[in-house]
């Protein structure tokens, strides 16, 4: 990493209730056990939380790592892109596999240099004994370079194969990888050696969520054996906050390729989010933003695209 000053980053951790920090000690003595963490008496501080993911009985560990993060220097996307499954031959047959991107982010070792610039403290229960304090020795989440590190690492994995296998077609993008095989052999014979070389380098694939029969999804796309269209997106018609409409412009930008609409037809809704930065400030909707938003649900009921023919004739005309 490349860091903009060496002047040490203090920001203090605030207190949590009870219940939270009686799961923060039980999560920090399991990365303490996997050797994820180490005890430190680093100048370096950020506060870290937990929380449950909705639906989920299980607590999770976060690191605000929002100052560190201003002090280190953006290594930028790996892809400008995500890779279009509308190039999967029609026909082909496919496999999706998800890794776990949290066990991506600790199989990759931090330099030791730059290891104690991600220290965090933990407070004791009723401050019964002073906090004890650890850094991370693996790439934390919240870290802006993580994921881009994490993908050069995957796709370090995966190239031997897409050496080896020059028939099939491999999709990566973050913790989604997508295999492609003109036959159901091949597609066993290739899904075998992604599986085998993601596992040796200590990644754990979700078995329940590899995916071998129609239709697909990937990337918020749904995939058939002929066409390609978006999931299901929940439009919220009239967003009355700043997050509702964060909300909304997230799931259009992120299907908007595939439904032909241009930056112009949405300009007028992404243009509501400038102003207060505040989450729950108000926001109401112009009449052309009404427009953008009509303009999305006519394209999301009507709209999809085709897999590629390969035995059609292909011609670049300029």
């Amino acid at each position: 990493l490349h860091w903009k000053t060496n002047s040490p980053v203090w920001v203090d951790q605030w207190p949590l209730r009870k219940d939270k920090l009686q799961a923060l000690h039980a999560l920090v003595q399991e990365q303490l056990e996997k050797g994820n963490i180490v005890p430190t008496n680093s100048p370096w501080n950020s506060p870290v939380f937990v929380i449950k993911k909705p639906g989920r009985d299980k607590w999770w560990i976060l690191h605000d790592l929002r100052k560190i993060n201003n002090v280190i220097e953006d290594m930028g996307p790996l892809q400008p892109g995500m890779p279009s499954p509308a190039m999967l031959p029609q026909g082909w047959k496919i496999a999706i596999a998800v890794l776990d991107i949290k066990d991506c982010f600790f199989q990759i070792p931090l330099h030791p240099e730059d290891a104690p610039w991600f220290a965090f403290s933990v407070p004791s229960i009723n401050r019964e004994a002073p906090m004890r304090r650890y850094h991370w020795r693996v790439l934390p989440q919240g870290m802006k370079n993580s994921p881009t590190i994490c993908q050069w690492y995957v796709a370090k994995v995966l190239s031997p194969i897409q050496a080896e296998e020059e028939q099939a077609v491999i999709l990566h993008y973050m913790d989604d990888v997508l295999v492609c095989c003109p036959d159901d052999k091949q597609l066993e014979r290739v899904l075998t050696k992604v599986t085998k070389a993601l596992e040796a380098h200590g990644f754990e694939l979700q078995a329940d969520k590899i995916q071998r029969t129609s239709p697909w999804k990937y990337l918020g796309l749904r995939i058939t054996e002929t066409t390609v269209v978006p999931q299901p997106v929940q439009i919220k018609t009239n967003p009355r906050t700043l997050q509702e409409l964060q909300q909304l412009c997230g799931s259009l930008n992120w299907v908007r390729p595939w439904l032909g609409l241009t930056n112009g037809d949405l300009a007028p809704l992404f243009n509501l989010l400038r102003g207060q930065s505040d989450l729950l400030s108000p926001r109401s909707l112009t009449p052309e933003a009404r427009e953008s938003i009509r303009k999305a649900e006519k394209a999301l009921s009507e709209k999809q695209a085709n897999r590629y023919r390969p035995q059609l004739p292909f011609r670049f005309i300029i």
